[in-house]
């Protein structure tokens, strides 16, 4: 991970989102513009961190449409590069705050937003951290993630944000085809595993879309996708914490072609309390965990929860008795 220390320049403004000119989509960066701004800050995407910058302007565009974005929404994207994704949220958004952790990036995109959208400008705010540090933002609470996310960090990021910000209500995330996949897959899928049943403890999640190889500067080795996500309403009903869940979900897909009975020794302390606890939350002990919601996840956990307040109930009543 970067030891970029975190530091927040934010800028204010008082106009409008209709104060976007008519001709604000001449301001939207081509090939040409990507190439330019990369060859004059000396930029050459680096695979370490995961860099393929969009060089269409009808896939952010695209982007754009798809996730929603509207006048009113406070939008945080991660990982903005060189402007692109960025200056066609600005266009639809009512504020934008990009996240970058690269020194040089962040350092030269306040004065691109400057330069190609000067009626917007005020509306924009950089945040010079590694995402998966951050914890606050400046301004407003945002209500939508847009963001082409580095495919060596996407579902970290991903979960980090929509654990960090809960007013968070929409996403739209771009991220390496088989990883959006595997989080939209359902139980039963032969991709669902970790990122699936993590995603969907925040959000609806779907497919949205496919993205070619053609649209990014460097050309990446894999096609991507869209991800949408649409955060719950009600969260998920269970008197176990997140970080319960999570616990049992890892534990099941550490070895996911065993049976949960064994997969879940250990979270438990033995198979036969994983199955007590298995059984306890109407779960079969022969059940692998690619089968199951993130329901039945929360039931897992609930049980072995409940079981250990029992143990210990019974244990200091013993003790009591016999005093």
């Amino acid at each position: 991970m970067d030891d970029a220390e975190a530091s927040a320049v934010s800028t204010t403004g008082t106009s409008d989102a209709s104060d976007a000119s008519s001709g604000a989509s001449d301001a939207l960066l081509g090939p040409a513009d990507i190439r330019e701004l990369a060859a004059a800050l000396g930029v050459r995407p680096t695979k370490q961190r995961g860099q393929n910058f969009v060089i269409d302007a009808n896939t952010v565009r695209r982007i754009v449409r798809t996730a929603d974005v509207r006048p009113d929404d406070i939008v945080v994207e991660v990982g903005p590069g060189l402007g692109s994704l960025t200056l066609a949220l600005l266009e639809a958004a009512d504020r934008v705050i990009a996240v970058e952790i690269d020194d040089v990036l962040a350092a030269a995109l306040p004065a691109t937003i400057e330069a190609r959208m000067p009626a917007r400008a005020g509306r924009f705010s950089l945040v010079h951290s590694d995402a998966l540090r951050v914890t606050e933002l400046p301004g407003p609470a945002p209500t939508a993630l847009v963001a082409n996310l580095p495919y060596n960090v996407a579902v970290p990021v991903l979960l980090h944000m929509l654990e960090r910000f809960p007013t968070i209500e929409r996403t739209l995330v771009m991220v390496q085809s088989e990883v959006a996949d595997r989080l939209a897959a359902a139980p039963g899928n032969k991709v669902y595993g970790v990122p699936s049943v993590k995603a969907n403890w925040y959000a609806e999640v779907r497919r949205a879309g496919a993205i070619g190889r053609t649209v990014f500067w460097p050309a990446p080795n894999v096609d991507s996708g869209l991800v949408s996500l649409v955060r719950r309403a009600e969260p998920v009903r269970t008197t176990a914490s997140r970080a319960e869940v999570f616990a049992v979900v890892d534990a099941a897909f550490a070895q996911r072609r065993k049976t949960l009975r064994a997969a879940l020794a250990g979270w438990a302390g033995s198979a036969p309390a994983a199955e007590a606890a298995l059984v306890e939350a109407g779960v079969s002990p022969q059940a692998r965990g690619e089968a199951l919601t993130v329901e039945e996840f929360a039931r897992i956990a609930e049980s072995k929860t409940a079981g250990s307040k029992t143990v210990g109930s019974k244990t200091a009543g013993s003790k009591g008795a016999g005093a």
